[in-house]
């Protein structure tokens, strides 16, 4: 094939290529969603939205129908174990170009029910119910909810799960905090208000609570904010670790939002020392992706940085 031949080739692509860019300039919401899955995807989180052509490429506007469209199907981390929610991952969508308005949650099956740790913002409640559905996970199944901390975008949504009869577990920070709705949930930081909710059973350091045939490990870390919990368990052989934000997300810091009402650098310190202690093989984090290989070493560098900047 000649020279010429192969140009003209190349140059077609390019233009198709152009085209396209061209098309996507003029909608920056597909844009911006074309390139977070992109990323997601990327980065091992698989997101199936359900999307045309069409969309992608037309001059979509943003709708109730889109942002009830465009949710993913969640991620099976092990068997019977998924994250269900989080708008890092484009697992679920709440505000154009928010990227941290709903938390990660997650879902562990067992035979006797379903086990969820965190619940999103509330606002995204309707799209983490169709990525449960996609696994065959009942919502009505499930039977408790952990929570990490109290801020909106892991507990907002919170009193829509009450509301069906599931069962809230927290340290008393938490619980004192979501009961009373304040500050100490951050619903400034989303310019939202967030709904009060009583939890069922409070916990505290090194409790060790039995449920659905599951033993799981209550430890305090506060910092972040005053609530900051982490779960640990054994499931599949595995040591895994729900932690929320203790510390901050991969790629983008070491620590969790220093803008909370009741943040506390020398307290967090402290924390970070001792949950740099906690053996995992598996940390399953407040935002952003997951950690599957020696999740202990990214809590050691957020612990050195604390100790180098804070200090």
């Amino acid at each position: 094939m000649s020279f010429c031949v192969v140009n003209v080739i190349v140059t077609n692509i390019l233009g198709i290529i152009l085209k396209k860019i061209i098309k996507m300039k003029n909608n920056s919401y597909t844009r911006r969603n074309f390139l977070r899955n992109s990323t997601a995807f990327a980065a091992g989180t698989i997101v199936l939205p359900n999307i045309t052509r069409s969309t992608v490429f037309g001059k979509t506007t943003l709708s109730n129908q889109i942002q009830s469209d465009m949710i993913g199907t969640g991620t099976q981390i092990l068997k019977n174990l998924y994250q269900v929610g989080g708008d890092l991952n484009g697992l679920t969508f709440d505000l154009q170009g928010a990227l941290w308005n709903d938390a990660n949650s997650y879902i562990l099956k067992t035979p006797e029910g379903l086990v969820m740790f965190d619940c999103g913002c509330g606002d995204t409640m309707e799209q983490i119910f169709r990525n449960m559905k996609y696994w065959d996970l009942s919502p009505d199944n499930i039977k408790y909810c952990f929570l990490t901390h109290p801020h909106l975008d892991h507990a907002g949504g919170a009193h829509i799960l009450k509301n069906k009869g599931v069962k809230f577990i927290a340290v008393k920070e938490t619980v004192d905090a979501v009961a009373s709705g304040d500050e100490r949930c951050a619903g400034y930081l989303y310019h939202k208000k967030f709904t009060p909710v009583v939890v069922d059973r409070i916990v505290s350091d090194g409790d060790m609570v039995e449920i659905l045939g599951l033993k799981i490990k209550i430890g305090h870390y506060p910092g972040h904010s005053m609530g900051c919990t982490a779960y640990s368990f054994i499931y599949e052989n595995r040591r895994i670790t729900v932690s929320g934000d203790i510390i901050g997300t991969l790629l983008a810091g070491d620590f969790g939002w220093d803008g909370s009402f009741d943040f506390d650098k020398k307290i967090y310190i402290e924390s970070l020392r001792k949950f740099a202690k906690v053996e995992m093989d598996i940390m399953l984090p407040g935002h952003g992706l997951i950690y599957f290989h020696k999740p202990q070493w990214r809590v050691e560098e957020a612990l050195n940085s604390a100790l180098i900047q804070w200090r």
